[in-house]
């Protein structure tokens, strides 16, 4: 099993001793979005997961800790942006704070399994594509050696993201934007010895020289743990995407980063709403069990399929 911690909300960033206790206990609840009153157990020990992807915009308050985790194989997607507070509110400085956080946790656990976001990309009046082209040719050049991989996106806006956008007066791109934007941070990834991919996106972006690209990467994933793995595409994802199957354990509303892009936040009450019922020591994130709810162990087992060798390399 792939552990996804998570899509839905920032853990690492703000509920990462939760995680941790988790850990220990051997177990999590995840409460289904689509139905409010069905819970499943999902054993995580080390026997069954594989493999744990973290997504996060600050890391910073699980790095202490990792030696933890020191039975599970893992990595990070760790969004870094140049966008300011009027679009990613919580966040620290990115020059004088998250840079050196994201060198400090490359350092501790390797490049390979740091994987650098510069997503979503959006165009408005503060952000033009000479803008993005410089943050991220600035960023790059500060994360050259920390990173062997950058995923970049556009802006998708879903309902919720353009309501939680209206603010900022966004700009939709045109194919020879994204193409010629596409090629700008193609050039710069590759001039910091980055491999650079896509993230579910619909177009094509080869000539560009970037390829579509899987965060939940077979390949990586069976690099960083040294067995091949058998798994089928996410079905619950976009059919762009690429990723492999894995098991969510976040919860919608729960994400304090403030990020106006946000799809897993419906609204500010919602979110402070849920906050309220953090119990560091609950099976729950950010939630209780109720007396209607129903709990179901869910079946869930390793994905391993033989030890690789030296020519899967």
């Amino acid at each position: 099993m792939i552990l996804s911690v998570s899509r839905r909300t920032d853990i690492p960033n703000y509920y990462s001793d939760w995680f941790y206790n988790r850990v220990k206990e051997g177990f999590l609840y995840v409460r289904n979005p689509m139905n409010a009153h069905q819970i499943s157990k999902i054993d995580i020990s080390p026997d069954v997961v594989d493999c744990i992807v973290f997504w996060t915009k600050n890391p910073e308050n699980m790095i202490s800790r990792l030696d933890e985790l020191k039975a599970y194989k893992f990595y990070f997607q760790f969004t870094l942006t140049g966008y300011g507070k009027d679009v990613e509110f919580n966040l620290p400085n990115k020059r004088q704070h998250m840079i050196s956080v994201f060198q400090d946790l490359s350092q501790k656990i390797g490049r390979e399994k740091v994987i650098w976001r510069y997503d979503p990309i959006l165009l408005n009046h503060n952000y033009s594509m000479e803008y993005h082209i410089k943050a991220f040719k600035e960023i790059a050049e500060n994360l050259r050696g920390y990173t062997d991989k950058v995923i970049i996106s556009f802006i998708d806006l879903y309902s919720k993201t353009k309501r939680n956008t209206e603010g900022l007066k966004i700009k939709p791109l045109s194919e020879k934007e994204m193409l010629e934007l596409a090629a700008n941070m193609a050039k710069i990834a590759s001039d910091n010895q980055m491999e650079i991919e896509s993230c579910a996106e619909v177009i094509n972006l080869q000539d560009s020289g970037i390829k579509h690209g899987s965060c939940i990467d077979k390949n990586l994933i069976e690099k960083i743990i040294g067995y091949k793995i058998q798994g089928k595409k996410d079905k619950n994802q976009r059919e762009e995407c690429g990723c492999l199957e894995s098991v969510e354990v976040g919860t919608y509303n729960t994400c304090m980063n403030g990020c106006k892009y946000c799809y897993a936040n419906f609204n500010d009450s919602r979110v402070a709403d849920s906050i309220k019922m953090y119990d560091v020591n609950s099976p729950l994130l950010c939630g209780v069990v109720n007396k209607d709810d129903v709990i179901t162990t869910r079946s869930v087992k390793s994905l391993k399929n033989g030890q690789l060798s030296l020519f899967d390399f």
